[in-house]
């Protein structure tokens, strides 16, 4: 039997659903109902999303009473960031690259 795939960070935030229900939760836990409500799709859907959230870390699921309360586990988001980042050097470089480029034309052009 082969072993599941790793869920990671980038497949929470890969879904625009799972997005808003990270924003609902950020910075208050919920209940599973509280979050079905905002969206226009069932119930069992919400369910799935909220599962994959957990199984990335993202989201804990503690139980009070009869209900289920979601909370945000933000941590993983510095995962992204330092994927982002990298990108953003480079970019940044380039710009850098881009702006001495024009400046070293635009002296060229008062020199004429």
């Amino acid at each position: 039997m082969a072993a599941a795939a790793r869920r990671d960070v980038f497949q929470a935030i890969a879904d625009p659903v799972r997005r808003e229900i990270l924003g609902l939760i950020a910075f208050e836990p919920m209940n599973l109902n509280a979050i079905a409500e905002k969206f226009d799709i069932s119930r069992p859907a919400i369910s799935n999303h909220i599962k994959i959230l957990s199984e990335c870390g993202m989201v804990s699921i503690t139980q009070q009473g009869r209900e289920r309360y979601c909370e945000a586990k933000l941590d993983p988001l510095g995962e992204v960031n330092q994927w982002i980042d990298q990108y953003s050097q480079f970019w940044s470089r380039r710009f850098d690259s881009l702006n001495s480029y024009i400046n070293k034309v635009q002296h060229q052009n008062k020199q004429k």
